[in-house]
């Protein structure tokens, strides 16, 4: 019965359930004492989705956690459902899911979107309301949490992402809106007049300041510009956005007794697996003291085909499987999803001068995202091979992940061994490592390898010129835009 209960193409598609659960990791403000933590730790409804799951992804940097919004409104009261177009009953599914992966150094977060309507196949699974057993069979992604609750959603989404998720968080229309409410209101910014009368929703063009119902009815519209999920999605993640940086910007994070009234206004309605306790909660509030709208960064996942028909489930969303593949890749070698900015230092500072020219990111012709690089180690430095791969990484190559050791550990000048084939990209690769020695390797395949010696293993900046080929994005995928792009207001 919960798998027919969404069928009706009336449903309300609500989206940014899941700010509020962001809103959780990024309200873990620093100066919050144990008991504080402990008292928001008692308000979380528990569960747990990770009960006998086997063949999981292997476990890798960061944290990834999984925000998904249910159709709960049960604490909401009859006037408010009124008011806000919340009739009919709810349909027991997921609308909205989205990846969260905070960083291992704990200074970014990568929210990646991923489409309700996504083609998958459900994992073999037992029904939650039956408890019969199912074998695999193809799917709508949100249909997931109707077959299987949260433990099938997060076996799907890690079958699809390969991503390891670490955490579950689960939000309604009820924590939505008192996180909205609790901040003041969140701006939005709009080009013309936004009216949808299945919604409610009727804003005025330029800036508005919305309140909890106002933002839940931005969030849901439907019948808006084109009036697919993939246009909506871009609207709930700038708003999103806007969450992030009204938190951040409005002294929330550094004002405990703030913190306290917006955290436990959140939590209240929000389930969580058991492993998100007190010491992770004061983990995260330690992590983001210099959390800010810029460091937080947006994709969805690339699409092939927004309606792609499937037999007995209709129009589906497609893939782009190698597209994805490079956004999860990034995403499981902790990988920034968009150019980042170097960081000031003071060593930096004191010695500017002598930086100047290495500080400015060479020009090439060819994006970094769409060369794949193998890193050894041929010296007898510990940690040297992953720490050029880093520095490759962080300018936007499309590293393995796992750097190995040379053959040999006295290997003098870096080396990058590269098929002739692909001879322009073996170029660009080599201005990211100056001095470094170019190898012909022909039949290695697209692949460059890179042995790290003891000289020219500094990796340089680099950008791609304006008219570089566009065959590529210089994005490592999906798109990505930092928090402070993405903003509803600037």
């Amino acid at each position: 019965m919960r798998a027919d209960a969404h069928k009706d193409g009336r449903r309300p598609r609500w989206g940014v359930r899941l700010a509020t659960a962001l809103s959780v990791l990024v309200l873990g403000a620093s100066g919050v004492g144990h008991v504080m933590v402990s008292g928001l730790n008692a308000d979380v409804n528990r569960l747990d989705p990770f009960h006998g799951l086997t063949d999981r992804p292997r476990d890798t940097g960061g944290v990834n956690f999984l925000v998904v919004g249910t159709d709960r409104r049960d604490k909401l009261s009859h006037e408010q459902r009124q008011k806000y177009r919340l009739g009919g009953a709810p349909c027991d599914c997921t609308d909205t899911l989205m990846l969260v992966h905070l960083s291992a150094d704990h200074d970014r977060a990568s929210v990646v979107s991923l489409p309700r309507d996504s083609y998958t196949k459900l994992p073999a699974h037992t029904d939650a309301g039956t408890g019969k057993r199912h074998a695999a069979v193809p799917a709508k992604l949100n249909s997931a949490y109707a077959h299987g609750g949260a433990h099938l959603t997060v076996s799907t989404v890690e079958a699809m992402t390969g991503i390891h998720i670490d955490h579950y968080l689960e939000v309604d229309f009820t924590s939505f809106m008192r996180t909205v409410d609790v901040l003041g209101g969140v701006p939005v910014c709009t080009d013309e007049a936004l009216k949808d009368s299945h919604s409610g929703l009727d804003l005025p063009a330029g800036r508005t300041n919305l309140d909890g119902g106002r933002a839940l009815q931005y969030v849901r519209a439907r019948h808006l510009g084109d009036g697919s999920d993939l246009s909506r999605m871009k609207r709930q993640q700038r708003f999103l956005a806007s969450v992030i940086e009204k938190a951040t910007d409005s002294g929330v994070l550094m004002n405990p007794v703030k913190l306290r009234k917006v955290s436990s206004a959140v939590l209240q309605s929000v389930r969580a697996d058991d492993g998100l306790g007190t010491e992770q909660m004061l983990e995260l509030g330690r992590a983001m003291r210099r959390f800010t709208a810029e460091s937080s960064e947006f994709a969805s996942v690339p699409v092939e085909d927004s309606d792609f028909t499937v037999p007995k489930l209709g129009s589906t969303v497609k893939w782009d499987e190698r597209k994805a593949k490079r956004l999860f890749d990034a995403l499981r070698a902790d990988r920034p999803l968009t150019e980042q900015k170097p960081r000031r230092t003071e060593r930096a500072d004191g010695d500017s001068h002598q930086a100047g020219k290495a500080d400015r990111p060479a020009t090439v012709r060819i994006p970094p995202s769409s060369i794949r690089v193998q890193v050894e180690n041929g010296t007898g430095r510990a940690g040297l091979a992953r720490e050029v791969e880093k520095g490759l990484g962080s300018t936007g190559f499309d590293t393995t992940g796992t750097p190995t050791s040379a053959a040999s550990n006295d290997v003098s000048r870096t080396r990058i061994a590269y098929d002739p084939r692909w001879d322009r990209s073996a170029k660009t690769l080599a201005k990211a490592l100056p001095g470094a020695k170019l190898v012909e390797d022909a039949g290695r395949g697209p692949v460059m390898r890179v042995t790290v010696g003891e000289k020219h293993h500094t990796v340089r900046r680099v950008r791609v010129e304006s008219s570089a080929p566009s065959a590529e994005p210089s994005r490592p995928a999906g798109d990505a835009v930092k928090g402070d792009e993405k903003a509803s207001c600037s």
